[in-house]
């Protein structure tokens, strides 16, 4: 048991300094050499613990998608359903949702599903997961008669891809109070999805 456990603790720091790497230099241009120098270690530790860079990139999404759980840890302080999404509704279309992970690194690996089956098989996972979660916090207003909403899936898939469309078109604009005027509107949208 304490060897799993220092296998994947050097893992996470590896991921981990994958991660911090990428974001200066992009995906595309790390080698296992570089990331043995950020940690400061021998590059055949690197290789030990991931054998070749897709098992990395795997991790580097595993990684990923735990940044992205951060949204819906907001809603725990929350007692009332509606407080709850809410809470993450505000989450998601904020800036918050982009300081959990770097959008250069995930529309970097984003890129590779076109490539990747098994790749592309983690992000639609990451992404049905996601919708699962929003799925159930709407339900539970649902079921409390607090939204009048026919499908929380539905309402759950259609605010994703609204929020997905608004970060792709966002990463575009670099003026602060124009970003913040499109990210409202998206958002506003968002609640009307659910008739709020």
């Amino acid at each position: 048991m304490g060897r799993k456990s220092l296998k994947e603790d050097q893992q996470k720091k590896i991921v981990e300094a994958f991660y911090k790497v990428a974001k200066h230099e992009g995906i595309e241009n790390i080698s296992f050499g570089r990331i043995a120098k950020e940690l400061d270690m021998h590059q055949s530790l690197v290789i030990h613990y991931f054998s070749n860079k897709e098992e990395l990139l795997l991790g580097l999404i595993d990684f990923i998608i735990a940044g992205y759980q951060n949204i819906y840890l907001a809603e725990e302080g929350h007692e009332d359903a509606m407080a709850k999404l809410k809470d993450v509704l505000n989450n998601i279309f904020s800036r918050r949702w982009n300081s959990y992970v770097e959008d250069s690194i995930f529309y970097n690996c984003y890129a590779l599903i076109f490539r990747n089956d098994v790749i592309l098989s983690r992000f639609r996972e990451l992404h049905q997961l996601l919708r699962k979660w929003l799925e159930s916090l709407i339900q539970a207003c649902i079921d409390e008669n607090l939204l009048d909403c026919e499908s929380a899936e539905e309402a759950a898939d259609i605010i994703f891809v609204i929020s997905d469309g608004a970060y792709y078109y966002l990463g575009m604009i670099n003026d602060d109070k124009l970003y913040h005027k499109h990210l409202e509107r998206y958002k506003r949208e968002a609640f009307k999805v659910l008739g709020m």
